[in-house]
């Protein structure tokens, strides 16, 4: 059927592939730290082991979904909207997109269902609207010709000078809404709209421009919950701890799957909706598309949906309970410090089973034309995170405040901006928000959690800001490879022969 529509089984085969290739180092981490370190249960290693197994198939529905999916709609849309040549329809139509597709983001649905003492409803709504207002001087900054940096330089003083004054509960949970924010479905869509609008563009920064969405995207969930915090006094409600499922055979293996597929078959459907619908609209009024093509996005629509489906659903039912178990459980040895290792070690490999990362790797090799290789920005990814979860497991075992590492992180990464090329900086902020995705919500959060229930912390002050630290660190390791380029292009030139 595949070949029908410009496909072949070689391709999703190669999704698969790459899939199996990003999953099997966490899984191997995870029997090592089980089988050496820590004895969890056999039920819950079983279902980690068919977690495993769903998460695999997903990604690579997925990846190749957005390839011929949600890739092609946000291009053609973007580049849509951009011809209407009407600031304020392209400013409208940017804000919808960031509320709607935020509202149904998966990972701000985790996030939020892990929050202890704000209501889902509160959090959700002030992301969406958060987002969908930083979208929109997104897109404003793309046709005045605002340089990046500056947004982000005005964006994040106002944010850190807004957190020394609202609740201590509320800034690890805010910086980790960032994160989430830009997960599997918000990425594909908003990254390609940045193409689509940069490519009705003729001058020299167009590039550069197309990067950079995801980036201030995630600045609006920051600012939103930090006012939320102003305005929000907070409930008062008890930690749940997560329960590690007891399974005795494989029919209660199926079962404890069977019954989660419902529901993630109608949250993802809601998450899906609205693109669809965005798209239909554009398809009947402005785009009119026909024949191979529309089929060919059909199919990638229908690929998307299944492949978050089987992926949230391996990784809710199955990694989410064992990251728990095994924070508690290494938090309560003698040694718990082993748990920063450890999450280096983790922090360095789940970031490429990220799904959101193969689609930003992917678009940065063909806007740099392979100037920027794959296998840069993911060592260059892997090391940032690895480093960043060394410092969150710190952080639950010290009790560091969170603003202590975030003050002068940011910093950093503000500084290099001045040195490296700008695509880099674009880059670099963008891989933050896309590191943080969906795995660091399902297995590095409660992982955290765990770990800080165990050592007596305090869960929304200690725990959460793991998913904030994931973000920060690529910020800095992506603009240190952008100075290593710079040096060998420089390099380059002085060992060219004169004429």
């Amino acid at each position: 059927m595949l070949k029908k529509f410009g496909l072949s089984n070689t391709i999703l085969f190669s999704k698969m592939e790459e899939a199996l290739k990003s999953v099997l180092p966490i899984a191997a981490i995870v029997f090592a730290v089980c089988f050496a370190l820590v004895p969890v249960p056999v039920g819950a290693l079983l279902a980690f082991v068919f977690g495993s197994i769903l998460l695999v198939i997903g990604m690579g529905l997925f990846t190749l979904g957005a390839d011929i999916a949600m890739t092609p709609i946000g291009e053609h849309i973007g580049s849509a909207v951009t011809r209407t040549r009407s600031l304020w329809f392209i400013l409208l139509i940017s804000f919808l997109v960031g509320s709607f597709i935020t509202v149904s983001e998966p990972d701000l649905q985790v996030l939020a269902g892990q929050v202890p003492n704000i209501p889902n409803a509160a959090i959700i709504g002030a992301v969406a609207a958060g987002v969908g207002v930083f979208l929109m001087l997104a897109m404003l900054r793309m046709f005045l010709g605002v340089p990046l940096r500056n947004v982000l330089i005005v964006s994040y003083a106002l944010i850190i000078i807004l957190a020394f004054f609202i609740p201590v509960d509320y800034i690890g949970v805010a910086f980790d809404s960032g994160g989430v924010t830009t997960g599997p479905m918000t990425v594909p869509f908003i990254m390609a709209l940045g193409v689509g609008v940069a490519a009705s563009r003729s001058d020299s920064s167009a590039q550069n421009d197309s990067f950079g969405l995801v980036a201030i995207g995630s600045i609006g969930p920051i600012l939103a919950v930090l006012i939320l915090g102003l305005l929000y006094p907070g409930g008062g409600s008890e930690y749940t701890p997560v329960v590690v499922p007891d399974i005795e055979n494989s029919q209660e293996l199926w079962h404890l799957f069977a019954v989660e597929f419902p529901r993630f078959f109608y949250e993802i459907a809601l998450s899906v909706l609205p693109i669809v619908l965005f798209f239909l609209a554009f398809q009947i009024f402005k785009l009119r598309l026909y024949g191979t093509e529309i089929i060919q996005i059909t199919v990638g629509i229908l690929y998307t949906y299944l492949g978050l489906v089987l992926f949230l659903t391996g990784v809710n039912v199955g990694f989410l309970p064992v990251g728990n178990y095994i924070g508690q459980l290494i938090g309560g040895l003698e040694n718990n410090w082993v748990i920063v290792p450890i999450g280096m070690v983790i922090g360095y490999f789940i970031v490429m089973a990220e799904p959101a990362v193969h689609v930003l790797n992917k678009q940065v090799v063909e806007i740099t034309a392979g100037a920027i290789p794959k296998k840069a920005m993911s060592v260059s990814l892997s090391i940032g995170v690895s480093i960043s979860v060394g410092l969150a497991m710190m952080r639950i075992l010290t009790g560091l405040p969170l603003m202590w590492l975030i003050v002068p992180g940011y910093a950093i990464a503000l500084a290099l901006s001045f040195i490296v090329p700008p695509i880099f900086t674009a880059i670099a902020f963008d891989s933050g928000g896309v590191a943080s995705g969906a795995m660091t919500a399902t297995f590095l959060l409660p992982l955290a959690m765990g770990l800080c229930s165990a050592v007596g912390g305090n869960i929304t002050q200690d725990a959460f800001g793991v998913v904030a630290m994931v973000a920060m660190t690529p910020l800095i390791t992506i603009q240190l490879l952008g100075l290593l380029y710079m040096r060998g292009v420089s390099a380059m030139k002085k060992n060219e022969p004169c004429l």
